[in-house]
């Protein structure tokens, strides 16, 4: 896996690269989804706010979620950010036109494809569904996965940020 590296616009509406992130010196999660997703976006980003909420807050203050979207004809910098403070204040939604979009997801493989619009015009994006781990310097850590237990995650989530500041 790459280390982190984008240029994206965050849901303040500023175009940001992975520097502006890794100069917090957190770990950082990066999860591709949407706003408008049924199913794994909102429970994955629900597991990863109810790990999080249990580390200890020092550990949670060095954590950053980045949030990026695969739909970018309905997700707005405003909708990304609506949508992720549900979670909590370490989740940052993230948009990007169709070129900065493709560099991100091809850069780390992120499969998605568009399903055929309803009658409505409403359509579901099929998305990889891995979240991507990164230390405090942007290097590659780990990938987690749906079948990842909570404990284990709370302990990887841990080992992460503990090991960025040493």
């Amino acid at each position: 896996m790459p280390p982190l590296d984008f240029k994206l616009v965050n849901e303040n509406g500023k175009t940001v690269t992975e520097e502006d992130y890794e100069t917090e010196g957190k770990a950082t999660l990066l999860f591709f989804g949407y706003t408008h997703c049924p199913d794994v976006c909102p429970t994955t980003l629900a597991r990863l706010a109810k790990v999080t909420k249990s580390l200890d807050q020092d550990l949670r203050d060095k954590l950053q979620v980045l949030f990026v979207s695969v739909d970018p004809a309905r997700d707005t910098p405003q909708s990304m950010a609506t949508y992720t403070s549900a979670f909590g204040p370490e989740f940052i939604g993230m948009v990007g036109d169709k070129s900065e979009l493709e560099d991100v997801t091809n850069r780390y493989r992120i499969a998605y494809s568009y399903d055929e619009p309803d009658k409505d015009g409403n359509y579901t994006v099929t998305h990889t569904s891995a979240v991507l781990a990164f230390d405090s310097q942007g290097n590659p850590a780990f990938m987690l996965l749906q079948s990842d237990p909570d404990v284990a995650l709370k302990g990887d989530l841990t080992r992460l940020i503990e090991k960025g500041q040493g």
